[in-house]
């Protein structure tokens, strides 16, 4: 039974980084819109996180550091701080969207208005963070958000047409009235909503947190190889009910309740009960990840102490930058803005700074300094620097693709 809890850092890491109130809305969009044929991008985007969490796990088991604190280290802090302003920026609005995943799914629990929910989710977030201990926080959310397998469990529920969900992830093309651009719009939201910055600082760090070291590689590796193809399993699970359902009636998704009706329709009350239980374990678990990123990067570049594993009076400007992110992101959301759309948004600026996050996580790990007889081998450094040819692409392509589309409209 340990050794089962041992992986649960990298289930709410694959959870949290992979389901979350964007990728609700985009999985299920990209079904409604084009079948399963863009299914081949989150298999795409789970080999690459793969790839690129193991290097930082590794780095972190051998160095007994996490990724940013070694990137500061080695690349200097200018490269750093470019690498810090971009990761914290884009982490802090995906937490308000977060928070703002977890009041939707209050309101399709309750019936209140998601807004009067945001400053309950962000005292409770902030709470949880402060109080818990870090073990807790993994394997109730991790294991609660395993529940999202109920859009599995609904798929054979929809009765569909099996050949063409096969026919449709077998032909990458768009289909019907849709074109090019808004293919490879949705295809650049989905490999960024995959390979996320603050996935693999949580991982790092998580790693820190958990006192890893030579001895847990294959703990480490567990997590990886379990835990994030988990999380891309559920997110085509999303994907083809929505395909299944939405697909043949030409009908779009832009809500969270909408990507939920599929379970609804499949298995009924029960089945949204347990739906509505997982999109609020999920989102509130990329919440966790996003808050505590926050903290970890610039504690981290700044040297200061940090974590969860000593006491709060030890570690007070880290958890300060924890409570600050959170606000902000409770402010933001007050605005009034969709926080669907705002993930969404996000999701955008995230395939932007791709290259900045990986580049130098590639580096670190072929740093014999750190890592000694560790260091990626041939085969490791291959798919590495394809991965970050592609994260280059994408990267340039997102904003052109964002405006071309009008946000894939």
């Amino acid at each position: 039974m340990k050794k089962v809890f041992a992986v649960t850092l990298g289930i709410l890491t694959a959870i949290g980084g992979f389901i979350d109130v964007g990728d609700f809305v985009a999985s299920s969009q990209a079904g409604a819109r084009f079948g399963m044929s863009l299914a081949w991008v989150l298999v795409l985007g789970v080999l690459g996180i793969c790839v690129y969490s193991e290097m930082a796990g590794r780095v972190t088991a051998i160095s007994n550091l996490a990724v940013f604190d070694l990137i500061r280290e080695r690349l200097g802090p200018r490269v750093a701080l470019v690498n810090l302003v971009a990761a914290f920026l884009v982490t802090l609005i995906t937490l308000g969207a977060e928070l703002g995943g977890v009041a939707l799914a209050l309101e399709l629990a309750s019936g209140v208005y998601y807004l009067l929910w945001v400053p309950v989710a962000g005292f409770v977030l902030w709470i949880a963070l402060w109080r818990l201990k870090f073990e807790t926080l993994e394997r109730v959310f991790g294991l609660a958000g395993l529940t999202l397998v109920v859009f599995l469990v609904a798929l054979p529920h929809l009765h569909p047409q099996w050949s063409s969900l096969w026919q449709q992830a077998s032909q990458p093309v768009p289909s019907g009235s849709e074109n090019w651009n808004t293919y490879g719009y949705f295809a650049v939201s989905l490999f960024a909503s995959a390979m996320t910055p603050y996935e693999v600082f949580f991982f790092s760090s998580g790693g820190v947190e958990e006192k890893w070291g030579p001895d847990e590689l294959p703990v480490m590796r567990a997590n990886v190889f379990v835990g994030f193809p988990l999380g891309g399993l559920l997110s085509l699970g999303i994907m083809a009910t929505a395909a299944a359902l939405f697909h043949p009636l030409d009908a779009q998704v832009n809500s969270v309740g909408q990507a939920a009706l599929p379970v609804a329709v499949g298995l009924g009350r029960v089945g949204l009960i347990v739906v509505i239980l997982g999109i609020f374990a999920a989102t509130f678990g990329a919440a966790l990840e996003n808050g505590l990123s926050a903290g970890y990067t610039v504690a981290q570049y700044f040297g200061w102490q940090w974590g969860k594993r000593v006491a709060p009076r030890a570690a007070a400007r880290f958890h300060f930058v924890v409570l600050l992110a959170i606000v902000i992101g409770v402010l933001v959301l007050f605005t009034t803005i969709d926080p669907v759309q705002l993930t969404e948004f996000m999701l955008v600026f995230n395939a932007v700074i791709l290259p900045l996050t990986y580049l130098p996580i590639l580096v670190v790990a072929n740093d014999r300094e750190y890592l000694g007889d560790h260091v990626n081998g041939w085969f490791t450094n291959l798919l590495a620097t394809i991965f970050l040819v592609i994260l280059v692409i994408v990267s340039i392509a997102a904003i052109p693709l964002m405006i071309v589309t009008g946000m894939g409209g």
